[in-house]
């Protein structure tokens, strides 16, 4: 994996400037509560529910609540109902949120969500979205989220 720029310098320092691996890095920082809730995140639990497939733990009220809303779609209410905002991965005013952070980040779940959704889901294949803003600088507006293909035609 490449080091985001903004934690190189960080790991450099480590052993009186010698540097240290992120592997080895998470070793020192890192405690297992932290890994078992990085599991949940990097790993979920998705579900079936009538026609969608959802991120473990949705609220059935929330599934109707966005039915209900003009305009609304299954692809939208998909979307809306498994997206995540990379940031609040952290607690709010984490003070190492960086944009290269974010986009390894988002990155990487993207490629998991592929992976997991297309072995649970082979007849329902579903599309990942990484959500850049526009607005690269606000950071709080990079997310992650799915909807299954299927309801693409839907929209159309």
């Amino acid at each position: 994996m490449e080091i985001p720029e903004s934690m190189k310098d960080e790991l450099a320092a480590w052993n009186s400037g010698k540097g240290i691996d992120l592997e080895s890095w998470v070793g020192c920082e890192g405690n297992f509560k932290l890994a078992v809730g990085y599991a949940s995140i990097f790993w979920p639990n998705f579900v079936e529910f009538e026609d969608y497939i959802f991120t473990e733990g949705f609220s059935k009220d929330s599934v109707r609540g966005f039915e209900s809303q003009k305009g609304s779609t299954p692809k939208s209410v998909e979307w809306v109902i498994n997206h995540l905002h990379i940031a609040d991965i952290q607690h709010y005013g984490c003070t190492d949120i960086a944009k290269d952070k974010l986009l390894v980040i988002g990155k990487t779940l993207k490629e998991i969500y592929e992976l997991k959704l297309r072995a649970l889901f082979p007849e329902k294949p579903c599309i990942v979205e990484f959500y850049v803003p526009d607005n690269e600088d606000d950071l709080m507006d990079y997310q992650i989220s799915f909807w299954q293909a299927k309801h693409e035609a839907d929209d159309a």
